[in-house]
């Protein structure tokens, strides 16, 4: 799976992911993370998702990263807000940002660290609904370590930094993703490492999915996690 796939699906408007509601699990969950009341959450591959508005709206300060600029270019435009567009360059990354929320367009794989702090300061969160299990399997562990590594080069406030996980699970021979199955041992041995995991919700979203059912499958479970990156002594960020 290339980027092409990626900039394809956006170009033909073939975009199932995409979600006009807030995601029900991030309302639910987001309170009980005790992510600092300005601190800076990452979405990874976040499309033009609406949950970074609600996240905003909480006050946070929100990072997306976005292989697609038609994805980028329409949430500012759908949701009437006026960006400001900087060309990064050295650096493969365009900043389109307005007040708490700044997306960066480019490949998410090529961010640094480095280019955390430079764009904005340190991570205190992420929030990933739709990344893991767009990524197919031979990916999902370089996602993961990628992740770790981002955070330990460039930890937020003093607060402990945590995720929130949310992955599908499902039959995978009766449907070939994207979205992907990722089961929970999967989710424990890709962030088991770096990250203590806390499975906090277990759902069965079949009924509310019919195309999914219509795709082939008989059984489809959502799965909400708390992940806490390891490492952080009290009163520390990072290492």
């Amino acid at each position: 799976m290339t980027p092409e796939f990626w900039h394809q699906r956006w170009q033909r408007g073939e975009i199932g992911w995409h979600s006009e509601d807030i995601n029900r699990h991030l309302a639910e969950h987001w309170p009980a993370l005790d992510v600092p009341a300005t601190g800076r959450v990452l979405v990874a591959l976040c499309g033009k998702s609406l949950d970074m508005l609600w996240l905003a709206g909480r006050g946070h300060r929100v990072l997306g990263i976005e292989l697609s600029p038609i994805a980028v270019a329409a949430f500012f435009a759908e949701n009437g807000l006026h960006a400001q567009v900087q060309d990064l360059a050295p650096e493969p990354f365009v900043r389109w940002s307005v007040d708490e929320l700044e997306l960066l367009v480019g490949d998410f794989f090529d961010l640094s660290p480095r280019l955390l702090q430079d764009a904005g300061g340190g991570i205190d969160a992420i929030y990933d609904r739709a990344s893991l299990i767009a990524l197919p399997p031979a990916l999902r562990p370089a996602y993961a370590a990628h992740l770790a590594s981002l955070l330990r080069g460039a930890g937020g406030t003093a607060a402990p930094i945590v995720s929130l996980l949310i992955t599908l699970d499902y039959d995978p021979s009766r449907m070939q993703g994207p979205p992907f199955a990722v089961s929970e041992t999967e989710v424990r041995a890709l962030f088991g490492a770096d990250f203590r995991i806390e499975a906090v919700a277990d759902f069965d979203a079949l009924a509310e999915s019919p195309g999914f059912r219509a795709r082939g499958l008989d059984w489809l479970r959502e799965h909400v996690y708390r992940l806490e990156l390891r490492g952080q002594a009290p009163g520390t960020s990072g290492l």
